[in-house]
């Protein structure tokens, strides 16, 4: 699914979200930058645009690579840093979250955007992000989830009714976003989210709603 829309990833989420994702992804950015950390992986990389954001914010001396599992999405990643000397410095890579192909106590933060709904196992995942994970390490979590009570109604309709129909036109697929409406609907609360993390072996779990809550930030120290 992911493969077939990858060439117009980046225009459809722009569009679809009204330009929001930038504010999103600065916000995200901006929490990672306080720990300050050394290296930095950003998982479900898709196209990269978390991680040239982390390596533009972070700088030269910080680490950041970028994995994902759909191969025609790295391409995309890779594409779009060539020609820029401090992009080029990302490595993109195939990555596995239920098999992250990172050693134990590795990592300084972990960032995964809108990617944590289409895991096939989400408690497998998480333990495997814990355990890569150095001690005072953090996971990040950027994602789509339930809206405050005033806004359910006008977002789901959207969601599940204009969303497609736009989709179609930009990516010519209606299905993928069609599988994003739903994914997000059964997607746990903000407080069960938080408390699937603390399962897995994660510490003290903060959250916090954007935008009327359709995006949730989760940051879950080790």
């Amino acid at each position: 699914m992911f493969a077939g829309i990858a060439g117009r990833y980046d225009v459809a989420n722009h569009l679809l979200s009204f330009g929001v994702d930038y504010h999103w992804r600065k916000v995200l950015v901006e929490r990672v930058a306080a720990r300050q950390p050394k290296d930095v992986v950003d998982l479900a990389t898709g196209s990269g645009d978390v991680a040239f954001a982390l390596k533009k914010r972070l700088g030269a001396d910080v680490k950041v690579q970028g994995l994902d599992f759909c191969e025609p999405m790295l391409d995309e990643a890779r594409r779009k840093q060539q020609g820029e000397d401090l992009l080029e410095d990302i490595r993109f890579a195939f990555g596995d979250c239920l098999h992250l192909p990172l050693e134990d106590a590795s990592v300084d933060v972990l960032t995964i955007s809108f990617g944590l709904r289409n895991l096939e196992n989400r408690d497998r995942g998480l333990k495997e992000m814990q355990r890569v994970l150095r001690p005072g390490g953090a996971l990040i979590v950027l994602e789509f989830t339930q809206p405050d009570a005033w806004l359910k109604p006008f977002y789901y309709a959207y969601l599940r009714g204009i969303l497609p129909l736009f989709a179609k036109l930009i990516t010519r697929d209606k299905a993928a976003y069609e599988y994003l409406g739903g994914s997000i609907a059964s997607f746990p609360s903000r407080p069960e989210l938080a408390a699937e993390m603390k399962q897995a072996g994660f510490g003290e779990v903060r959250y916090r709603g954007l935008t009327g809550g359709i995006v949730a930030l989760h940051e879950a120290s080790v």
